[in-house]
């Protein structure tokens, strides 16, 4: 059981150096549980993509039903996104020390594993790996 954040699972569908370790350690795993935020992160990562012209739109709607195959075949386990996590982000950011930089985004899924008492994230986000700890959670970064 593992918990990622979306610039982790980008990487099962963005060739990146990292792809291949991403994509044999997730499926290797009983269950991989991920925010409800990451939907929309990773189809604005698959966006982005196609806006720079770094995927023609084949390439685009192929990563748009590879993530829908697995997501149908019951790959991916939800957390959900509700009140009870923005609240604690709110109140997380109202208190965080001024020296750790932590965007909304960054934050949510941080907050997702504090919630649901998970110890981990894995993730390859710089400012989660750095604010992580700060909030009781611990990165975890998959090397190629």
């Amino acid at each position: 059981m593992i918990f990622c954040d979306t610039s982790t699972v980008a990487k099962l569908y963005v060739p990146e150096a990292e792809s291949n370790a991403v994509r044999r350690r997730l499926e290797a795993e009983d269950v991989v549980y991920v925010s409800e935020l990451m939907r929309a992160e990773l189809m604005a990562v698959f966006h982005r993509r196609l806006r720079e012209k770094k995927w023609t739109r084949a390439n685009f709607s192929a990563a748009v039903s590879q993530f829908s195959a697995e997501d149908i075949a019951g790959f991916w386990s939800w957390l959900p996104l509700d009140s009870t996590i923005t609240e604690a982000a709110a109140k997380i950011l109202a208190t965080l020390p001024e020296s750790v930089f932590l965007r909304t985004a960054d934050c949510l899924p941080l907050i997702t594993a504090v919630q649901h008492n998970l110890p981990e994230i894995f993730t390859h986000d710089r400012h989660q790996i750095a604010a992580g700890p700060v909030l009781g959670v611990t990165p975890v970064v998959i090397a190629p």
